[in-house]
């Protein structure tokens, strides 16, 4: 993969978000203030906090291609995981901000006038664009492997439930005339936001943490290839870590102490070529060879029958 391609893609993708969530933003705010809409103007205010998100994702596509450096020498891929747990705080941040202001709304009697139409129609504009939006970054981010975009189009999946919700609540209170079930709606897409917020918080501190969704796959398949090279045998201590869309993978594999230690690195530079013909992004492969039967004792690492 053409890493600099890749940066531009998501560059794009991120400068489409900037712009599409602004004017929905804008639009969505703006109605709901003149129509007297709760719900239309948390779905606003959600869609301004999609734009801290787009800009956190265009900065860090310019930052994760950076190469190694003294300071990083595994590079600076990992600062994608860094940005959605950002994107996931401002996502909880917006959700409490849209619960306290719509709960004053309740309290204070505010709206005594069904909405009018304008947020029925800025409500469904905003659902074709976040459609369009949202199918655009789950191909950009399907395609380059970024768990940043892919977490940026899942969100505005959950704008588009959002603002289905609220064009089902504006039809409620249009046929009922209560104005409560508008503002109701708003306190229930609050609690939706900040579940959502959470969800995908929760979900990056796997990556964070040096772990990752497919991992027991990836550990397999490398047990598997190590076993496919002749020569090579009992991996043992193996430690995989997720660099954005790469992987970083070290392990322990045993040969005959008989051999030469060229021909012990032959053998552990097939199982290298093997691993990277498998995963060709791998960011490295470290293997650290043994004499067969050597036992030590091992405080960390991985081996097949743990899986």
């Amino acid at each position: 993969m053409d890493e600099k391609e890749r940066s531009k893609a998501i560059g794009r993708a991120s400068q489409l978000g900037i712009i599409g969530n602004a004017v929905l933003a804008v639009l969505k705010i703006a109605a709901g203030m003149i129509a007297g809409s709760a719900a239309v103007i948390a779905d606003g205010i959600d869609s301004a906090s999609d734009i801290i998100g787009s800009l956190v994702t265009f900065y860090t596509s310019q930052v994760s291609e950076t190469p190694p450096d003294k300071e990083h020498p595994w590079g600076h891929r990992r600062i994608e995981a860094i940005a959605t747990k950002v994107i996931a705080l401002f996502i909880l941040f917006a959700g409490i901000q849209l619960l306290i202001s719509t709960a004053g709304n309740l309290l204070q009697g505010s709206g005594k006038e069904p909405p009018g139409q304008l947020a029925v129609t800025v409500t469904f504009i905003s659902i074709v664009g976040k459609s369009l939006m949202a199918l655009y970054k789950f191909r950009v981010g399907r395609r380059y492997r970024s768990s940043m975009v892919i977490a940026d189009a899942v969100n505005m999946r959950n704008d588009i439930v959002i603002s289905l919700a609220v064009l089902a609540g504006l039809g409620l209170t249009y046929l009922t005339g209560l104005h409560l079930i508008d503002s109701i709606v708003g306190l229930l897409l609050g609690i939706l936001i900040i579940v959502n917020g959470a969800k995908l918080s929760l979900e990056i501190n796997g990556e964070l943490m040096d772990s990752f969704e497919e991992r027991e796959t990836v550990y397999r398949d490398v047990f598997s290839l190590v076993a496919e090279v002749p020569g090579a045998l009992n991996p043992h201590r193996a430690r995989i870590r997720k660099l954005n869309n790469q992987y970083d993978i070290s392990l322990d594999i045993e040969v005959d102490p008989s051999l030469s230690i060229g021909e012990a690195h032959e053998i552990a530079g097939k199982v290298e070529e093997k691993i990277r013909e498998k995963y060709p992004e791998t960011f490295d492969v470290m293997i650290h060879v043994e004499p067969q039967g050597n036992r030590e004792k091992e405080q960390f690492g991985l081996r097949p029958e743990d899986f």
